[in-house]
């Protein structure tokens, strides 16, 4: 066989998957533009992938370094036929040619199809035939030259003039605007004499006000769009013309007509825009009918944009930033500051604001803006879904660094606080802040809020104060576990009761033991000690107080045992129960003993122990369990194996002395119970006589065996079938009157809380990194303060997005119990815009709520299509970004409102 599988016969598994392996391994040393990717079906390549793995990799880890590949399974999956990718085609047809192929662009990578190299493609092919061929180029994006494969190629819809024809061309967005023309005389001209042509964008059947640039640019350069209407003019004459664009001969520059490019040229600005005007139709900004009023046109969706469109409208509709970008801002942009966009963001953005405010009702297309947008933020280049609260972040920070009135930023060194007072720190950190970062955004959107973090070894505290643009908002249950634990009394006191407590889930065991401390009423002598019981055995003692819950799953057995803190650090005793299964053929060849319920774990003082002790231990445990007339025939009622609270009653009413004396009278008889000594695995078993001496040592564990004798005085129904931590299953979903309130959603933000693992502080005075503690104060609020609801949660192994209906109030948003800082401000707002989110994680779509403060009134923005909404219609469970802006003055009457009453 050839190097790296030079031929194409026949090969085992085990070799394809080498050859496979070492083609990708030689592909990735050489990554560079240009290179052929092809697109490969995953439901396809996972069969593959179990044929010659002989397991089924995980979907979420597709490696071929992964444990899979190590060796080979004894079970082998059949060899797949040959490659079939219809199920990634649109309409599942297509073809043979990759660019002629539409691929359906709902498509999510690594979940709907895998992307191989050249080569690798070439091989699978040669073996197993099949197709078609998707082949996509590697190609490079925004101002760092990011390297990504092209997977949707550009979709663009001509229209001949002549006869109102359309065709479909697709190719890629790098491709030079002679490649364009070259398909256009391919799919519709198919002459080679000399043809005079002209290119229009030809959004909603309006024809540009000049034709497009047909120079040596790229098409993304040009900014045509996914989808885009081009109107094709054609003009047939014998004679070439200087004066417009040859098709047989090649792109021509026009010398008769103006090209694409046109600077905008604001009022009294000497600083235009280098993007091209063909957003839409429109000669100028001033087609509004009269009459008409701004701010209610909509966003043509240019292909999954919703999400980009609901973010813009939220703010387009913030009056700050729309009085601002009406008006002159030139001198502002700051095209030298190394972290912005050279100013050519907020011209795009100022543009696209004006288009909206002066266009009356008629639909815009933000292909210019969605140009710019990919150019310096890739990751939201293409049509694939986006989350719009990550553009929202983008968009202020690159909107705020292309206004920054600061030209060179100085170089200051952050102080530590000190022990000063938290007003004069303050003030030093946003002062530094304010020298380099002053504009427009900071002045609108910034606040500053108090940060203190504390050590958990030294209780060193660093307190800073940190600048924000947004909050990003846990939903309480998101950020705290519900968790049931059955406590145990561990010197026989009680029954078994189980309780459920609710908790920060970065929360340790020391924060669970003190919800079930306060749960179960625990004395101030009494103590708890935590463990997991698994297959009917203490698998783990959390002794370990600093130890994180999330160790603890929710399908797990969790126990407490009550014990008094005197005993605490004594011999700890360990007895787990085991029966005997009884059936007919067991009186003939014997019967298994197994383990059932849930072990019993006490405290003992004697350093040399002896079998009766271990009795006396075993029999005051039991005590609870007693059976009784009254006991018995009211057990039909208890509920999950455990007691209800009259039986408890009378088993706490129990005679002491009566056991008192029972328990003094075992020294003189025989044990009471059948117990046997046994090691940690129960892989031994030593019977326990009263005689007995066991070796001392911290942890006893004993075997104690439910005779009939002892089935007969105690019952042990009350130990079995633990209820686990947290039981899932399906939940009805909440109402209004039982959704959370975004006031708990800020409390859970504000919630004192250790950092995670991964996040350890460096404390200054330990030099060492450690799992601090970090509480967040409200310090200082801007004029308008944007919540994001922290809706979706990502994990490796789940994505989640929850729909719990926030009640939030729209007037009267009273935030002056969070504020650290006293310094008169009024701190009531009002609401006037919401992005939605609708639907899961797989698709779903955005839409805003704007409020028009002109007119007082909501509007609905879906893409396109505006229309009015009542205000008792905005709140939804689809709420995921909220804006709210300051209320500058208010009466005493109307400071009284407060939000809480809105929020009923």
């Amino acid at each position: 066989m050839m190097e790296n599988g030079g031929s194409c016969l026949p090969c085992t598994p085990d070799e394809e998957r080498q050859i496979v392996q070492d083609l990708k391994n030689q592909s990735d040393l050489d990554l560079k533009e240009g290179n052929l990717y092809f697109l490969i079906s995953t439901r396809w390549y996972r069969s593959w992938e179990r044929y010659v793995c002989g397991d089924e990799p995980s979907i979420d880890n597709i490696s071929f370094d992964s444990p899979h590949m190590n060796g080979v399974s004894s079970k082998r999956a059949e060899r797949p036929g040959p490659i079939d990718n219809s199920d990634i085609i649109q309409n599942g047809n297509g073809s043979s040619e990759g660019d002629d192929l539409e691929v359906r662009r709902n498509l999510e990578e690594g979940q709907d199809y895998v992307l191989v190299p050249q080569q690798v493609w070439e091989k699978l092919f040669c073996w197993y035939k099949g197709g078609p061929a998707l082949p996509r180029k590697m190609i490079s994006e925004g101002i760092v030259n990011e390297k990504r494969v092209e997977v949707f190629l550009l979709c663009l819809k001509l229209i001949d003039s002549r006869d109102n024809s359309q065709t479909v061309i697709r190719l890629s967005k790098k491709n030079l605007f002679n490649k364009l023309i070259h398909s256009i005389a391919c799919a519709v001209l198919h002459l080679l004499f000399t043809w005079k042509a002209r290119i229009w964008d030809y959004f909603n059947k309006q024809r540009s006000t000049s034709p497009l640039d047909v120079s040596d640019q790229t098409l993304d350069d040009a900014m045509l769009q996914m989808d885009q209407d081009i109107l094709l003019e054609v003009q047939v004459d014998n004679e070439p013309s200087r004066s417009s664009l040859t098709i047989a001969g090649g792109p021509a520059l026009s010398n008769g007509h103006t090209t694409g490019y046109r600077f905008n040229q604001y009022p009294g600005s000497s600083f235009g825009s280098t993007f091209m005007d063909m957003d839409d139709g429109y000669d100028s900004y001033n087609t509004a009918k009269k009459g008409e009023k701004g701010g209610l046109a909509g966003l043509q969706n240019l292909g999954n944009t919703c999400f980009m469109n609901s973010a813009l409208q939220c703010l387009v509709h913030t009056p700050d930033l729309a009085q601002y970008f009406l008006g002159d801002y030139s001198d502002e942009i700051n095209t030298e500051n190394p972290l912005g966009m050279h100013g050519e963001l907020a011209l795009a953005f100022g543009d696209l604001l004006r288009k909206l405010w002066s266009s009356g009702r008629a639909a815009v297309a933000p292909r210019a803006f969605k140009g710019k947008l990919a150019r310096f933020a890739p990751q939201f280049s293409g049509y694939n879904q986006h989350d719009s609260q990550e553009l929202l972040a983008f968009l202020l920070d690159g909107l705020h660094e292309d206004l920054n009135r600061v030209k060179q930023k100085p170089y200051i060194e952050m102080k530590d606080s000190g022990g000063r007072p938290d007003e004069e720190v303050a003030n030093e950190c946003w002062k530094n802040h304010k020298a380099r970062n002053d504009s427009l955004i900071v002045d609108v959107f910034q606040g500053q809020y108090k940060s203190t973090l504390v050590c958990p070894v030294c209780s060193k505290v660093s307190i800073t104060f940190d600048p924000f643009m947004y909050l990003t908002l846990p939903l309480p249950s998101t950020v705290t576990r519900t968790m049931t634990v059955t406590v145990f009394y561990a010197n026989g006191s009680g029954l078994p009761m189980p309780f459920t407590v609710t908790l920060m889930k970065h929360g340790c065991c020391k924060d669970l033991i003190l919800a079930l401390s306060t749960a179960c009423c625990l004395k101030i002598d009494e103590g708890l000690l935590l463990a997991e019981v698994y297959n009917h055995q203490i698998f783990r003692f959390f002794e370990n107080p600093a130890e994180l819950i999330s160790s603890i799953k929710d399908d797990e057995h969790i126990v407490a045992y009550r014990f008094d803190r005197k005993q605490g650090g004594k011999i700890k005793l360990e007895i787990v129960n085991r029966w005997q299964e009884k059936s007919a053929s067991d009186y003939l060849k014997g019967s298994e003993r197994k383990l059932f319920g849930a072990p019993l774990v006490t405290y003992l003082e004697e350093e040399h122990l002896s079998g009766a002790d271990i009795d006396i231990a075993v029999s005051k445990l039991l005590s609870p369990l007693r059976r009784t007339y009254s006991s018995a025939k009211a057990h039909g009622g208890k509920e999950n194996g455990f007691l209800p609270e009259v039986i408890d009653e009378l088993s706490n009413s129990h005679n002491e002395s009566v056991e008192t004396a029972e328990l003094e009278d075992l020294c003189s008889r025989e044990l009471s119970f059948q117990l046997s000594l046994t090691d940690e695995r129960i892989s031994s078993c030593k019977p326990i006589q009263k005689d007995s001496i066991l070796k001392p040592g911290k942890h006893i564990k004993v075997l104690l065996d439910w005779t009939d004798e002892v089935h007969e005085l105690y019952d042990p129904s009350y130990i079995k079938d633990l209820p686990v931590v947290h039981k899932t299953g399906f939940t009805v979903k909440k109402t209004r009157q039982e959704a959370i309130s975004l006031f708990s959603c800020l409390d859970a933000f504000l919630t004192e809380e250790p950092l995670g693992p991964d996040d350890m502080w460096y404390c200054p005075q330990c030099k060492e990194h450690r799992q601090a503690t970090k509480k967040l104060d409200l310090w200082m609020l801007p004029d308008v303060l944007v919540f994001h609801l922290k809706r979706f949660s990502y994990s490796r192994y789940l994505k989640n997005k929850l729909d719990t209906f926030v009640n939030f109030p729209i007037l009267n948003l009273d935030l002056s119990k969070y504020m650290k800082s006293k310094d008169g401000e009024s701190y009531v707002y009002d609401l006037f815009a919401i992005s939605n989110h609708y639907g899961g994680l797989g698709g779903g779509h955005y839409t805003a709520y704007a409020k028009l403060i002109d007119e007082n009134r909501w509007y609905h923005f879906d893409d396109s299509h505006v229309s009015p909404v009542s205000e008792g219609d905005i709140k939804t469970s689809a709420a995921y970004v909220l804006f709210y802006r300051r209320v500058k003055s208010k009466t005493k009457a109307e400071m009284a409102e407060t939000s809480q009453g809105h929020c009923c």
